[in-house]
């Protein structure tokens, strides 16, 4: 059974930084497509960064284009998101899935994590 433990959440001021992590067991980071998303609240949740299996190509949306990074750490099995500049609006819960890669975006899974809660203070 696959399950994915995001952590590194926090209260950060606009401009500084953030790291997140997702732990993940049951799967092997490294031989899928792995996705960040976020949900504010009374929003859909929307995708933020995802991290291709086979060359490690990273795909974001112009939102956080320049500003977050995914990467992934194949010897712990997780996947993290370096968050540099955050804004007010990227004030979320953050979770990570995994699934085909579609339009540029992973297409998660229908189970989700607990998420980690990321508030940015302006």
């Amino acid at each position: 059974q696959v399950q994915l433990v995001e952590s590194g959440g926090g209260l950060v001021q606009a401009g500084g930084s953030l790291r997140l992590s997702c732990a993940a067991s049951g799967l092997t980071v490294s031989n899928y497509n792995m996705g960040w998303f976020r949900q504010a609240p009374g929003k859909e949740r929307e995708f933020v960064a995802a991290i291709s299996w086979n060359e490690g190509r990273t795909y974001y949306p112009d939102s956080v284009k320049g500003r977050f990074t995914v990467s992934r750490d194949n010897a712990r099995n997780t996947v993290d998101l370096q968050m540099n500049s955050p804004k007010p609006e990227d004030t979320a819960v953050y979770y990570c899935n995994w699934g085909p890669i579609w339009n540029m975006a992973v297409q998660p899974q229908n189970s989700w994590g607990q998420g980690t809660q990321v508030t940015v203070s302006s």
